[in-house]
């Protein structure tokens, strides 16, 4: 059984979500960033992380990919064009929605308030918006990649929703009625009350 450690609030809800959409057994050890249960898995500290067959795995893309891989569900195969072309939508979407949206998080409350510039936010803001519209253009629906939903969309989805929450800019109707169906998912709603648990 895979035991994922992080909270809901973080990114671990997208392993938490990948786990439920593929059906797979798992424990979840709600343990936020730093904490003495985290460092000794991840000297980091970072949340999340997946414990499987004695190993600690970090990075929750690169644990959506491991259990995409291993399970063979929500990806397309290695070494066709189809995952290269989804492992370039997930790192888009990382490079230019998660970074930024990470970037204000870390200048809003998670730095030292010495080292925090809030002014650049407003920056920050107007480049999601640009990179999200971008991106709206290449969606096609229902999901990211068409008609095959794969992790890209677990991590998209993951982004549409922070940026909601944290108030930035989201123009498309596309995007935004793709968000609302991808938290319409029942694996989404069960990862959702585990918050609520």
């Amino acid at each position: 059984m895979y035991k994922v450690y992080g909270s809901v609030s973080s990114r671990a809800f997208r392993v938490l979500w990948m786990l439920e959409e593929i059906a797979e057994p798992y424990e979840f050890i709600k343990a936020g960033p730093h904490s003495d249960a985290v460092r000794a898995l991840n000297p980091s500290g970072k949340v999340p992380v997946l414990q499987v067959d004695g190993a600690a795995l970090t990075d929750s893309s690169a644990i959506l990919t491991y259990l995409a891989d291993r399970h063979g569900k929500l990806t397309h195969p290695a070494g066709t064009i189809e995952r290269a072309r989804q492992d370039a939508l997930t790192h888009c979407v990382l490079d230019e929605l998660d970074a930024v949206l990470w970037t204000a998080a870390r200048h809003g409350f998670v730095l030292p308030e010495d080292r925090r510039v809030p002014a650049v936010k407003d920056s920050l803001k107007w480049e999601f918006t640009r990179n999200v519209n971008r991106l709206a253009e290449r969606f096609e629906g229902p999901f990211a990649m068409g008609e095959t939903m794969t992790i890209a969309d677990i991590v998209l989805t993951h982004c549409l929703n922070w940026a909601y929450n944290a108030r930035f800019t989201i123009e498309s109707e596309a995007l935004l009625s793709y968000a609302k169906a991808m938290r319409g998912r029942d694996a989404f709603r069960r990862v959702m009350a585990l918050n609520e648990a």
